[in-house]
């Protein structure tokens, strides 16, 4: 069993919460690797980072940080649901910053781990915050391509046109319009005519009590989500990215699309350690939480960890 402490810290100009997940024989005179855990987009650290991998990680002997983003969960910031890719990345480096300021956290120590759109966030941290010394993406999804593409329906111009529109009008007084990445249930997905894998079991995950918890929204403020267009997760991984890197996927694909991100940052990355982590049978959203699937990423996670941290 871990021990989990809830706490609060300073960001840009809010707060955000966050649980650090201890080992469960923690002694606060020794020094500990430490790893941020990310959440996907639309959750919250409670989910798939928190109780899964963070939780996973302390009983292996980490000391494992799962944040709340900017804007969602507990966490601080106004408007709400804000999913800027920048401000994501940045959330990261600051529970870096809140982990040094920890007696028992190695500074020399630290790591990194997201699942889903957190998995290709930290990526994209790791390449400009090299206090980060191994990562690991866990089904990653780089969301500036899925903006661009499925969440556009493939019309992103014509998509940034409604969300200019939407801006100006809220900027002018009108309500915010806050969508859901997610239809309400299954059921309904089906009756829609919904056939995606990715988008049938990201239902059943975050609206059924496998997954659903009260701050994990699947929401998205629309007029914001521009912010995300013509953002890369992976841009200039060839150059920045040099740690090493373990990215782990199911090979099921489905239309969010973690199986090509995957294949295309390993072999972007200029990690001279990299490893492919295919977990056979298995999908996106049975990553986040079925046992045995987690159980072969953890198999390969922490010794990973264990090597480079």
């Amino acid at each position: 069993m871990s021990n989990i402490k809830h706490v609060t810290y300073r960001n840009l100009g809010w707060d955000s919460t966050a649980d650090i997940y201890l080992p469960a024989d923690f002694d606060e005179t020794r020094r500990y690797p430490a790893i941020v855990s990310t959440h996907p987009i639309g959750s919250c650290k409670e989910q798939t980072s928190g109780n899964v991998y963070a939780a996973g990680l302390a009983r292996a002997g980490f000391v494992a940080i799962a944040f709340d983003a900017s804007f969602q969960g507990g966490s601080g910031g106004q408007p709400r649901f804000i999913e800027d890719p920048a401000i994501r990345v940045s959330d990261i480096r600051f529970a870096i910053d809140y982990l040094l300021t920890l007696p028992y956290v190695d500074p020399g120590r630290i790591g990194a781990i997201g699942v889903c759109g957190g998995g290709a966030y930290t990526v994209h941290a790791a390449m400009t915050d090299h206090r980060i010394k191994a990562l690991v993406s866990i089904t990653g999804v780089n969301f500036g391509r899925l903006i661009r593409e499925g969440f556009s329906a493939f019309n992103p111009v014509g998509a940034l046109q409604a969300m200019a529109s939407q801006r100006t009008a809220e900027a002018q007084g009108a309500a915010r319009q806050v969508i859901d990445y997610l239809p309400p249930s299954v059921a309904e997905a089906r009756q829609s005519g919904v056939a995606d894998i990715d988008v049938l079991e990201a239902t059943d995950y975050y609206k059924s009590p496998r997954g659903q918890t009260p701050n994990g929204a699947t929401s998205g403020l629309f007029s914001f989500n521009g912010a995300a267009m013509a953002w890369d997760a992976f841009l200039h991984a060839e150059v920045l990215l040099t740690q090493p890197l373990m990215v782990v996927i199911g090979d099921k694909p489905g239309g969010f699309g973690a199986y090509r991100d995957g294949w295309e940052i390993y072999g972007r990355a200029a990690s001279t350690d990299k490893q492919m982590v295919v977990a056979e049978g298995w999908s996106h959203y049975d990553l986040y939480d079925r046992p045995e699937p987690v159980a072969l990423a953890m198999a390969r996670v922490v010794p990973f960890f264990q090597e480079h941290l």
